[in-house]
């Protein structure tokens, strides 16, 4: 989601909640509407897939300080009419209506945040010209591209697939490069030319007494170019928005809640501006056998008291398949065996220890054999002085 958007959607009303509502208010209703509103639960319902868009980005942005922080003070902004004595056109323009603003033309919002066609010169810029100083003059400030916006996606693993790795195709709907001008935004065979009245920077200066302002430039809106003839398909932006699929290599090691980052895979910048990037959330699923600690696999294997006390060889998993451990004799119940390097693949090389607690099993039943039999071993192991509980609590 990108900053010239924000004015127009209310985030808050997404989601059902309170400009004042709490982190938890907020993942509370995206849960519930989530829930409700995913594709999966209204097949071919256009309406609530929609919606389910809709919250997704609100999530994103208010579950994020820095951007609510940036996105609150934004709509306080022109919902206050804060720019002179201007305010917020509703088509999303920004209309002044004497001096001491911007000039009597309309401006595009995103032109006004410097995103609307390829350079970031924007409100700093506007602020920065006050007192005839800032980036000095009517062609100091360069043309440079705005960047498209971050987008976010989630995808699940399998605790197993997140440990050793994985390729995972991921299909998203965001705003891509228009594939007929190639993000250009002029219809193919023509290109934007430099705009001659700002010179290509989007900006122009003016004096006025002992002050200097500089204010986007009225020729072309602020982008520092023109396009004659503008696509017809994009309608001049040199953004399309389409379902494009992915793949997303997991590294090996991953951990439950992790962000991978796939730069440029994000949102399209206008007129051919860098994309931004991809955050991919991942969400690791539970595994019935392993546990992890850090770099570490854990794992709990169930024996006999008799194996314990005599010990033995058993056969533990790993990732990899099984190996063979060695139990010393007169191991106490719930002691941790290590076997090194066979954990979690680390990105450095190698990898972690598999943990293993070894947990007497105690059986249910006996049969009469059985029972004779630890019923002499129990006479031979008090005969011979042994006492579980010797010194304890004060025994």
């Amino acid at each position: 989601m990108s900053q010239r958007e924000w004015i127009e959607k209310d985030f808050y009303k997404d989601l059902g909640v309170s400009p004042d509502a709490s982190q938890d208010e907020i993942k509370k209703a995206y849960r519930k509407l989530s829930r409700e509103l995913h594709p999966d639960a209204n097949p071919g319902d256009t309406a609530a897939e929609e919606r389910y868009k809709a919250v997704t980005e609100a999530k994103g942005v208010l579950t994020d300080p820095a951007k609510r922080k940036e996105y609150d003070e934004t709509r306080a902004m022109f919902t206050s009419g804060g720019f002179g004595r201007g305010g917020y056109a509703p088509s999303g323009g920004y209309t002044t209506t004497g001096g001491g603003g911007f000039g009597s033309s309309e401006f595009n919002i995103g032109d006004l945040f410097g995103g609307g066609a390829g350079n970031d010169s924007g409100l700093g810029d506007i602020f920065g010209g006050l007192f005839g100083g800032g980036r000095g003059g009517r062609t100091a400030t360069a043309s440079r591209p705005k960047r498209g916006a971050d987008v976010e996606a989630e995808i699940t693993l399998p605790f197993r697939d997140a440990t050793t790795g994985a390729t995972v195709p991921l299909s998203l709907t965001s705003p891509a490069a228009c594939t007929t001008c190639h993000g250009s935004g002029a219809k193919p065979g023509t290109s934007p030319r430099v705009c001659p009245h700002c010179n290509g920077s989007g900006i122009v200066s003016r004096n006025q007494g002992a002050f200097g302002f500089s204010e986007p430039c009225d020729d072309c809106r602020g982008t520092g170019s023109i396009i004659d003839d503008p696509c017809t398909d994009c309608h001049g932006t040199g953004v399309q928005n389409r379902t494009r699929n992915i793949t997303v290599r997991i590294p090996s090691g991953v951990s439950d809640g992790q962000k991978i980052r796939l730069a440029g895979q994000g949102e399209a910048g206008l007129r051919g501006a860098p994309s931004g990037d991809l955050y991919v959330t991942v969400h690791v699923t539970a595994d019935k056998v392993f546990g992890r600690n850090g770099d570490d696999l854990t794992v709990i294997v169930p024996v006999s008291y008799g194996e314990l006390v005599l010990g033995t060889t058993i056969s533990v998993p790993t990732l990899e398949g099984r190996v063979g451990l060695k139990v010393p004799a007169g191991t106490a119940d719930g002691r941790i065996l290590r076997v090194r390097g066979r954990g979690v693949p680390k990105r450095s090389g190698g990898a972690g220890d598999l943990l293993v607690t070894v947990k007497v099993a105690v059986p249910t039943h006996l049969d009469d054999n059985a029972a004779q039999a630890l019923s002499a071993y129990l006479e031979a192991e008090k005969a011979s002085g042994f006492d579980p509980r010797a010194g304890w609590a004060g025994a």
